[in-house]
């Protein structure tokens, strides 16, 4: 990628004033290869490296260019990863939300593009600030979709796209918003570097800072759990048919889970499997509330006996106010001992406009289907369990993309890390999407952990994010392993939120630093017209 020089007057740094931007057809397909760069970053493809080219394209597109077009611009990019990226919630949800959510998520590219143009002055007065105003650009761009609205969405982060690459590494010490950082740094060095007048000394300055970037991080060292180990069944049940109406099919769900776990006692009993300390089935893997029903408890139970192990199930728990539910993982022990009602979890961040409904009136005037969406109520408290094993630190579903809400369990003294989701409303994409998330999660906190999906893709993730005994999709399945106990308090939890609250105050700092500068430029836009005026 060639892009043009700025205008140059006088030597020296002040002289450095902006010629034209890229061409408007040339920036509108900088900004569409940017979003199929980011989109082929992620799972299923995993073509890593495309995601600082992505991060690169975009601000390509945006440089020196008006506000609303950068905006349009990023917009651009945001449809282009985000449609296709978020198809899978047709499955469960129909078009429409497909789309409002992914015009929604295109916004915030929207405004990184925006951003991008704002502090373009900076970039050219001072051209070794552009990959560090495009790491904190992206940083805080990803700091506002995380949070907003309705406690953000996550999906499709820079960081999620690092499972295969040295930069993974870096999790351990700065979680995800580092691992987003460090890439997006990598597209701004990218960038400069592809920018003509920046001297063969710059240039060569920028592709050293490309390459320690995003092949660096393979030397940093990562502290592997050790220590003792606890043996770890989870199960994958499957369900009669993919799509929405697994909720009618929930007996015949739960009689999969149970058989399944009954088949991996009769194997342990036959000496072809060992003995589990610790059995963990999926959200949703008993969609009838156990605990006001006495056919499903006698099931879960028969389950646990069978198997002499605790477990964890996940099941939805109904209130004494209609409608209202929780949805839970709840520890069922074996010999008789039922369901222990102090080790439970509730999901703390349920998903706006699927498990429950915002502003129910007001969407009732676009779809009456909106009163098929109950009201799942949030909990209170992190999901520590203790299982008698292993303390695991539990997360439901799309809580796993959320830094807090894991950290939270660590924190609070999680030896090992469980995601227990349900896939069968979404396809394999979306599992492989959260699948890289939970190995992002291994690394960030020196834990290891495990996915257990209802249909897949389920499997174990050890401390350095890779990946073991990956089921198949829409397919039964049983995997044991050891999960070792003894795992370190990597710098990334022991910072907690101080290195994405650096990055955001860099984000500010850009934002308000490049004022002197435009003040100047407009003030020189209007003496040259001054003097237009006069000749």
């Amino acid at each position: 990628m060639t892009l043009p020089p700025p205008a140059l007057t006088e030597p020296g740094p002040a002289a450095d004033v902006p010629g034209p931007p890229v061409r408007l057809p040339v920036a509108v397909a900088l900004a569409a290869a940017s979003g199929v760069a980011l989109l082929l970053a992620l799972p299923p493809y995993g073509l890593w490296w495309l995601a600082p080219a992505g991060v690169a394209l975009l601000a390509a597109a945006v440089h020196r260019r008006r506000l609303r077009a950068g905006f349009g611009l990023g917009y651009l990019a945001g449809l282009v990863l985000f449609v296709p990226l978020l198809e899978w919630t047709t499955i469960g949800a129909g078009w429409l939300p497909w789309i409002i959510l992914s015009l929604a998520q295109a916004a915030y590219l929207g405004l990184a593009g925006l951003a991008g143009a704002w502090t373009s002055p900076l970039a050219d007065r001072w051209r070794a600030l552009w990959p560090l105003l495009t790491g904190v650009i992206w940083g805080g761009q990803e700091f506002l979709r995380d949070r907003t609205p309705f406690g953000g969405f996550p999906w499709g982060r820079l960081a999620f796209t690092q499972g295969d690459a040295p930069t993974l590494r870096l999790a351990a010490y700065g979680g995800a918003p580092l691992v987003t950082f460090v890439v997006a740094v990598a597209g701004g060095a990218l960038l400069a570097l592809a920018w003509r007048r920046s001297g063969v000394l710059a240039a060569a300055g920028f592709a050293a800072l490309t390459a320690v970037l995003l092949a660096g991080p393979a030397a940093l060292p990562l502290q592997s759990p050790g220590g003792p180990a606890t043996t770890v069944a989870i199960v994958q049940g499957n369900v009669p048919r993919l799509g929405l109406d697994f909720n009618a099919q929930r007996r015949a769900v739960l009689d999969n889970h149970v058989n399944a776990t009954i088949a991996l006692a009769a194997d342990v009993t036959a000496g072809r499997q060992k003995q589990p300390g610790l059995v963990v089935w999926p959200e949703n893997s008993s969609d009838i509330d156990p605990l006001r029903n006495e056919d499903a408890a006698a099931l879960i139970q028969s389950a646990a006996d069978a198997v002499k192990a605790p477990i964890l199930v996940g099941t939805l728990q109904r209130t004494d106010t209609p409608g209202d539910i929780y949805n839970v993982g709840i520890l069922w022990r074996p010999a008789g001992g039922g369901p222990d009602l102090a080790q439970q979890y509730e999901k703390r961040h349920p998903v706006p406009f699927a498990e429950y409904m915002p502003m129910r009136s007001i969407a009732r005037l676009v779809t009456d289907k909106v009163d098929l969406v109950r009201n799942m109520l949030g909990g209170d408290h992190p999901g520590v369990i203790d299982t008698g094993s292993a303390v695991v630190g539990d997360v439901i579903c799309f809580e796993v993309a959320y830094d807090g809400i894991v950290r939270d369990t660590v924190e609070g003294g999680a030896q090992i890390l469980t995601v227990q989701t349900n896939n069968a409303t979404f396809n394999e994409a979306e599992a492989l999407q959260q699948l890289a998330m939970v190995r992002l999660r291994a690394v960030e906190h020196g834990r290891e952990a495990l996915m257990v999906s209802t249909v897949g893709v389920s499997g174990f993730v050890d401390g350095e994010g890779k990946v073991h005994g990956s089921t198949a999709f829409n397919t039964g399945a049983v995997v044991v392993r050891d999960m070792f106990l003894e795992g370190p308090r990597t710098l990334a939890t022991r910072s907690g939120v101080w290195p994405e609250a650096v990055i955001v105050f860099g984000t500010v700092v850009a934002l308000i630093g490049v004022l002197p500068l435009r003040r100047r430029k407009t003030r020189i836009d209007s003496d040259d017209v001054t003097v237009s005026e006069e000749r």
